[in-house]
């Protein structure tokens, strides 16, 4: 018989050419060897038999009992996968429920009232892709009707889902939509009242900030893992799996396998990531304690669209590139400084030049590209924004009809 081997959900992240780092992960489930006594030649044949049905009885009591408590036989996390994603749909109906971003707190917690804040609206995923495979990750509730964000790897392919609670109880889970460019995955159990967790604006985040991160590494035995770590950057464009994910928040904060989905949070006790990809060590390089989040402000417009649309709808474009400082003024106004404008753009056609500096769009003050981002995330195609320049000692405002990217 052969060994059943449980894997956990991972990501393959290749960095440019020709340096190549591969994530891999691979966690053999073996059961505990048997000891082997000696024994006559005689009786040998009877005892490798008896030994035999004995290993075959131990195999069939830990499926049973794995199958009795999860409804599944062996835990099998898959490496990102376009498969169809099969598990019975819940219809929001164009009506689900939203994700809200704070833009405030009420002061730093310890770590210890973090995790007692944010690991009961932590769950694990469990998702059936076959008939002894099953993929593993983590997810968070937002709402306290049943809404939970996730990775879409963590989904990809899987024929039925089911989430643990932080008190053990497992539900069915529902898929609602994804979207595989993105990452990201909502899915719904039928419950209310559950504790859910506060996302706040990611924008604000700055490198050395204190982040933490809950998941479940590893597998069951060590889920609700607490860790924590700093902001290592942020916007950074990654390589994974052939396609790009932008403006990720990277960390230090452990990350491993069975993160996946899992929330990263401020020393508010606010979640301000979901994180996705662990950059992992191979036989050319050492890596450790590089990890990455999608933002909150990416999520929480994501999610959004999954639960009223169905599908992630297209990203408008301004057409110009701006500075990632601020641009002071002789009064000591901060504004973001345009050093490029893309022909038949959205800018372009408004007559934004090189050398204008953005003061506010869309009512908002913007002082550098975090905010011009910030903003863009905020609008859809079809809008038309209202944009305060400085150009040549004058204050002018002109209007973006925003196309898509």
């Amino acid at each position: 018989m052969e060994e059943s081997i449980s894997q956990q959900v991972t990501l393959t992240y290749q960095a440019p050419p020709p340096k190549e780092v591969v994530l891999t992960y691979s966690a053999p489930y073996h059961l505990p060897p048997t000891p082997v006594t000696p024994t006559p030649k005689s009786r040998k044949g009877l005892y490798i038999f008896l030994g035999g049905l004995g290993i075959l009885a131990v195999v069939l009591l830990t499926v049973f009992f794995l199958s009795h408590i999860f409804h599944v036989e062996i835990y099998t996390d898959q490496e990102s996968s376009t498969q169809e994603t099969t598990i019975p749909v819940y219809d929001t109906q164009g009506d689900g429920t939203v994700m809200s971003l704070l833009t405030t707190n009420q002061g730093t917690l310890t770590p210890q009232e973090i995790y007692a804040q944010v690991n009961p609206a932590v769950v694990t995923v469990l998702c059936e892709s076959g008939l002894v495979e099953m993929s593993m990750g983590t997810g968070v509730i937002y709402s306290q009707d049943g809404y939970i964000v996730t990775n879409y790897h963590v989904i990809s392919g899987a024929s039925s889902c089911a989430v643990a609670l932080s008190t053990g109880e497992l539900l069915q889970a529902y898929y609602v939509s994804g979207d595989e460019d993105y990452d990201l995955a909502v899915l719904k159990v039928n419950a209310s009242g559950l504790p859910t967790a506060t996302f706040a604006e990611s924008d604000f985040l700055t490198v050395g900030d204190t982040v933490y991160a809950i998941g479940n590494p590893l597998g069951l035995e060590l889920r609700g893992t607490f860790t924590d770590g700093i902001v290592s950057a942020i916007n950074r464009d990654v390589e994974v799996d052939g396609r790009t994910m932008s403006t990720l928040i990277q960390t230090n904060a452990a990350l491993n396998s069975g993160n996946s989905g899992g929330p990263l949070i401020n020393v508010y006790g606010q979640v301000v990531g979901i994180n996705t990809v662990k950059m992992g060590s191979s036989s050319a390089y050492n890596v450790e304690g590089i990890g990455f989040a999608i933002p909150s402000a990416t999520v929480q417009r994501i999610v959004q669209d999954l639960v009223t649309v169905g599908t992630v709808q297209p990203e408008p474009v301004f057409g110009v590139s701006v500075g990632t400082e601020s641009t002071y003024l002789a009064n000591g106004t901060a504004g973001a400084e345009i050093y490029s404008v893309t022909p038949n753009t959205p800018a372009d056609a408004a007559g934004v030049q090189v050398g204008d500096v953005f003061l506010s769009m869309n009512g908002q003050s913007v002082s550098d590209s975090s905010d011009v981002l910030r903003i863009r995330r905020q609008l859809r195609v079809g809008d038309t924004v209202e944009v305060s320049l400085w150009r040549s000692g004058q204050i002018i405002t002109v209007e973006l009809y925003l196309d898509m990217a």
